[in-house]
């Protein structure tokens, strides 16, 4: 559920406020003739030689109305055919809650030919998949060396209960600058991530308060593997504190968040909407085990119930929703709240971000980190995200885990009850409840050792299965038959596959037992002739693994989804007469451990029982996290589990 600021709002009272200046935008304009020097950035595609946001805060119809007017002003220069075409198009803002004032942009060429661009190259297209509609400037005059420059100013809805701003791209940018503006009794409190210079106080302007800060040069940040890129990049936060004008402070207060919700969704319902939720509750087995009964509830609703984006009134109603058996976020929200109260099942709300996208900060409170919602039961220690049907009990998305969020619970005081919130780490889901098991029996034909037979049981459970197993039902028969393809293909393309079954597909299996796939099948391709000898490729049959070759030096920390393991056990049965000549190639013993903790790994060795070899490959990665300096030490795990899929036995005639 987004936009949670839009549940909390501000009244700002007895502000006896004097007489205004008049806001900044109607000064604010591009240097009459410009001056922007490249002769440095001859050899790159991209620089960015003016990025400003300016944001002010404004009160009009006499003080009764907030407003905000935010200000973007940029200038790009465009060095290559392929960045001219990223940036034929401007796009403006365009919405129902806010007008555009202003709009400019000009093209200054390398011979300093400045081209005006004018309402004749502004055009309005639809989006096909959303059915919205945008706006945009067509640039045109552009040549290779061309500095494009356009500002816009934008009259809006205050956004004050929290905002990121980011400065950093995948190319470089100068001259960097941040500013707000505010009526002298409204104070706003901000915070720099990433190393994007303090945001400063300007104690010289006396007629209203103003923020300003500067950076002279921002380096590129390009997206890198297994790395959270957004949330790297160099940004601010702000936020409004304080009216100085009725001494309110902590105006955009977690506090103001938890009691907001708890208004939201934990009212009482009426008698009518219980005796819907008992017999809505009679679909659902109650068993010993808490978390048995909150599989079966959340598998009873998201097979049964249907999410929609919709804004109708019935849709956030709980009668309705429970008739229709459709609803949005908030009409799933409060089904599941008032089902979980009548089942008497203790848990707490937590509203958390994508660590990918913003890491929740929890020393700082701002309504820009609480974005999606979980639900957390402290006795099964387990987590739910309500309003995401893909996901099930125990396993949420794993990007909201490994991450701090707002924990809300009732508090109970005689009759009084409110909302209660409380910050807390939301711990990721251990190693061992995602894992993906092979098991691996190879046999060779005594008159074609070439043609090997495999049969290979693939067992996937949790983060793994959490995509898969829950929707197997609902596959056509042929949908199936390409799941169980691409699982063969991913080994190795053109197997002649005889036999093949899928095994605890549905979501009542869902962590409860793997999803498993069962293959038999016949490869030209894994084993070469070579004179009176074989190469059999046995490392192939673990499919094909992540390589990281690592060209220029790393800029981003790990950030990995989840915790994971993997192992795989091959037995194979050497053929009468023949023995494998290097069975020491198949040892590899790559890890990483802090504090006598094995954090990372990858092992493989055998053992030899007559003829028969058996090799296993086992492979975990328990943390999400390692900073940029550690780096190295997953890429060197990782590379091992590529140089096993390289691994080629030789078979060769006993002597």
């Amino acid at each position: 559920m987004k936009n949670i600021q839009l549940l909390a709002f501000l009244l700002f009272t007895s502000l006896s406020l004097q007489a205004q200046e008049a806001p900044v935008y109607e000064s604010y304009d591009w240097q009459e003739k410009p001056e922007f020097d490249t002769s440095a950035y001859a050899n790159e595609d991209l620089v960015e030689l003016k990025s400003k946001i300016l944001t002010e805060f404004y009160f009009i119809e006499n003080g009764r109305s907030l407003v905000e007017y935010f200000i973007e002003h940029r200038a790009l220069f465009l060095n290559s055919d392929a960045t001219i075409e990223d940036y034929n198009k401007i796009y403006l803002p365009f919405n129902n809650s806010s007008e555009l004032l202003v709009n400019k942009a000009r093209v200054i060429t390398p011979s300093k030919k400045v081209i005006i661009l004018d309402e004749s190259n502004i055009f309005t297209a639809q989006d096909e998949e959303t059915g919205r509609s945008y706006k945009y400037f067509a640039i045109e005059g552009v040549e290779k060396g061309s500095v494009v420059e356009y500002y816009y100013i934008l009259q809006k809805y205050p956004d004050y209960k929290g905002r990121r701003i980011t400065f950093q791209e995948s190319h470089p940018t100068k001259n960097t600058e941040f500013d707000l503006y505010a009526p002298s009794n409204l104070v706003f409190d901000f915070k720099s991530y990433n190393g994007f210079p303090k945001v400063e106080q300007d104690t010289i302007i006396e007629d209203k308060l103003h923020w300003l800060a500067k950076a002279d040069h921002i380096e590129e940040l390009e997206p890198e593997e297994t790395a959270a890129y957004h949330a790297n990049k160099q940004y601010i936060v702000y936020k409004l504190d304080k009216n100085l004008a009725d001494n309110s402070s902590g105006i955009s207060s977690y506090d103001v968040v938890a009691q907001n919700i708890y208004e939201r969704f934990y009212a009482d319902i009426s008698r009518k909407e219980e005796k819907e939720l008992e017999k809505f509750l009679k679909n659902i087995k109650v068993e010993k085990e808490e978390i048995q009964t909150l599989r079966n509830l959340d598998n009873y609703i998201k097979t049964n119930f249907y999410l929609t984006n919709g804004i109708n009134e019935g849709l956030s109603d709980l009668e309705t929703v429970l008739d229709e058996k459709v609803a949005n976020d908030g009409g799933i929200m409060l089904l599941y709240i008032n089902a979980l109260k009548m089942l008497d099942i203790k848990y707490e709300l937590v509203i958390t971000s994508d660590r990918f996208d913003i890491a929740f900060d929890p020393d700082f409170e701002s309504n820009n980190f609480l974005n999606e919602f979980l639900m957390y039961f402290p006795k099964s220690e387990v987590y739910l995200a309500p309003t995401l049907f893909q996901s099930r009990v125990g396993y949420p998305p794993a990007e909201y885990t490994d991450n701090y969020g707002l924990f809300i619970k009732e508090i109970k005081v005689g009759s009084f009850k409110s909302g209660a919130g409380r910050i807390k780490y939301i711990e990721p889901v251990k190693a061992e409840k995602s894992y993906d098991k092979m098991i691996i029996d190879v046999d060779f034909k005594d008159d074609n050792i070439a043609q090997p037979q495999v049969k290979l049981e693939k067992s996937m459970f949790g983060y793994y299965a959490s995509y898969l197993q829950p929707f197997i039902p609902l596959m056509s028969e042929d949908d199936k038959e390409d799941l169980k393809n691409s699982f063969v293909e991913s080994i190795q393309e053109g197997l002649d596959i005889e036999e093949s079954e899928i095994l605890n597909g549905g979501s009542e299996w869902f962590g409860k037992k793997p999803l498993t796939f069962t293959f038999t099948f016949t490869s030209d391709n894994l084993v070469e002739k070579a004179g009176n000898r074989y190469l059999f490729k046995v490392g192939e049959l673990i499919g094909k693994q992540t390589e990281m070759y690592q060209e220029k030096k790393r800029k981003l920390p790990l950030d990995s989804e989840f915790q994971r393991e993997y192992a795989r056990t091959i037995t194979i049965n050497i053929p009468e007469g023949y023995q494998i000549a290097n069975l020491e190639d198949i040892n590899l013993d790559e890890s990483y451990s802090e504090d006598d903790e094995s954090l990372m790994a990858f092992k493989s060795n055998y053992e030899l029982k007559g003829d028969q070899l058996i090799i296993t490959a086992d492979e975990h990665y328990k943390t999400n996290h390692l900073p940029v300096e550690k780096f190295e030490n997953y890429r060197r795990v990782i590379n091992s589990a590529a140089d096993f899929n390289k691994v080629v036995l030789v078979l060769e005639p006993k002597s």
